[in-house]
This record gives C-alpha cells, sequence and structure tokens, in this order.
C-alpha cells in the first residue's frame, strides 16, 4: 500500500447524481453504463473521471451519496451535459491510498485499499478525516493499482 497526502485545488465536478446509489454497482444499475464514456471525453483536472461519495451538504434531495464526474478549473465555464449537475469544491487535502497493481481480480483490490483504509489513523501523521468533503474513487486500473482518497485536515 502506498500512501501520499495530496492537495487537490479549489475546482468544480461536473457530476451524474444517481437517486439512492451507495457504491459503484448500485450506481450502473440507476444510472447506466454509458455515463463513462460521456466523461471520458471530457477534459478534466486530473484527466480521468472521477467517483465521489458527497457528503450531505453537496446532496440534493432524493439523490445518490455516490456520483461519477469530472473535476474541472473553478473557472470552468463550458458545457454541461443534460442531466448533469456541477458543484464547487474548496482546496482540500487527501490521503492518497494506491493499492498493489493487480491482474483480473479487482474487487479484492478495491476491497484490500479499502479495508486498509478504514484501518488507517490519520493522527500518526497530525490529520484527522474532514468529512466535508467528498471521497474520492478512481478507475481500479490493474497497471497502476486501485486507488481511493479521503480528505483530511490538521488536528
Amino acid at each position: 500500500m502506498f500512501i501520499q497526502v495530496i492537495e487537490k485545488p479549489e475546482r468544480k465536478a461536473i457530476i451524474k447524481r444517481g437517486s439512492k446509489a451507495e457504491g459503484y454497482w448500485d450506481y450502473c444499475e440507476e444510472v447506466g453504463c454509458d455515463v463513462c464514456g460521456i466523461l471520458t471525453s471530457m477534459k478534466s483536472l486530473c484527466g480521468e473521471p472521477v467517483c465521489l461519495w458527497l457528503p450531505e451538504k453537496y446532496r440534493k434531495a432524493n439523490t445518490s451519496k455516490y456520483v461519477q464526474g469530472v473535476e474541472v478549473t473553478i473557472d470552468y465555464d463550458g458545457e454541461i451535459p443534460e442531466g448533469f449537475d456541477i458543484i464547487e469544491l474548496p482546496k482540500a487535502k487527501y490521503l492518497m491510498f494506491q493499492g498493489e497493481p493487480f491482474k483480473e481480480d479487482y474487487c479484492e483490490a478495491i476491497e484490500t485499499v479499502q479495508r486498509l483504509m478504514e484501518k488507517y489513523d490519520p493522527s500518526i501523521i497530525g490529520y484527522s478525516w474532514d468529512e466535508e468533503n467528498p471521497r474520492i474513487q478512481l478507475e481500479p486500473i490493474g497497471t497502476r493499482g486501485y486507488i481511493e482518497m479521503k480528505a483530511i485536515k490538521k488536528l
């Protein structure tokens, strides 16, 4: 497991909301798979789509905690695809958890990283979890390993 503190700038996220989804599979059942094609065609800050677990303050009534989208610059004023929303996210620090590369079993790779994240205590490096910012998931790509990011704040 590789763990690194990273800083995300103030930014916007163009997102597609679900209705009840708490994770990837629920989201795909609700929204469908064509969202990914739309997102990969859009230019994003980190070069790829993101999946987010939104804190309550970013959710609309009767929408899901889990969404997919792209992060764009704070001054973005381009097109928003039909059925998508745009939210503003503040500058924030994150702990990035990256698992080992994997060949086939991406479910096991995801579960391993998530189990270790649950056990990790950020106070050992002078931080606490920041529940005011979204948790971020990147696509599980075998050659780089699974990556998830959780917001942190100074103690």
